[in-house]
């Protein structure tokens, strides 16, 4: 009685290759990152609520961008920004003192408002609306900090792509329009204190 042999060919199917996208100009991109500063954690995105914003449209710092650009969903990416990379370096003529009177109102003084450490809303002569980080309440003058909060920082991201798209129409328009007290980089609850960077801990300006 012969053997009979059974040849078993492997069914072979061809699979059609997904294209990853990658980070690219205009690019609709979703970041978690950790911002660390003097070797503690200054700034972090919210595990359920990533940094989105449009690549190459200077809603972040340069650098930034350049670090991640290429990479594609599931990427990681540590790097550091020299202060000359990030918000410059901190500058004597940014530091001043203004007279006591402006910040009173009936010639009272709310020192829960106007204390050391407070970052205050103030206006240059044109206007232009300038955060301002008290240094020292004197009896005629107060002393304030019109530096970024992390000027003259060393910046050590971590970061993770957890999202690349093609921008559409609607994210120009929202990226577009004026913040309401955001910094027009994903911060947009106006929450931009000093703890956190000045807004994310990544923004350019």
């Amino acid at each position: 009685m012969g053997l009979c042999l059974r040849t078993t060919i492997p069914y072979l199917t061809k699979t059609k290759r997904i294209k990853t996208m990658e980070i690219k100009l205009n690019s609709y991109v979703s970041v978690q990152y950790t911002l660390t500063v003097d070797g503690q954690v200054a700034d972090q995105s919210p595990a359920d609520r990533p940094l989105e914003f449009v690549f190459g449209m200077g809603m972040l710092l340069p650098k930034f961008e350049e670090n991640i650009l290429g990479k594609k969903v599931g990427d990681k990416v540590a790097f550091t920004l020299a202060p000359s990379e990030g918000y410059g370096e901190t500058m004597t003529e940014a530091i001043v003192e203004l007279p006591r009177g402006i910040f009173e109102v009936e010639g009272k003084l709310d020192e829960e408002i106007v204390k050391a450490g407070a970052i205050l809303p103030m206006m240059d002569a044109e206007g232009n609306q300038m955060p301002g980080r008290v240094i020292e309440v004197k009896a005629e003058t107060i002393a304030m900090d019109f530096n970024p909060p992390m000027a003259g920082k060393t910046l050590n991201f971590e970061v993770e792509v957890v999202g690349v798209r093609e921008t559409t129409d609607e994210d120009m328009a929202k990226f577009a329009a004026p913040q309401a007290g955001g910094c027009g980089c994903g911060c947009d609850d106006g929450d931009c204190s000093e703890e956190e960077g000045g807004c994310c801990g990544s923004c350019n300006s």
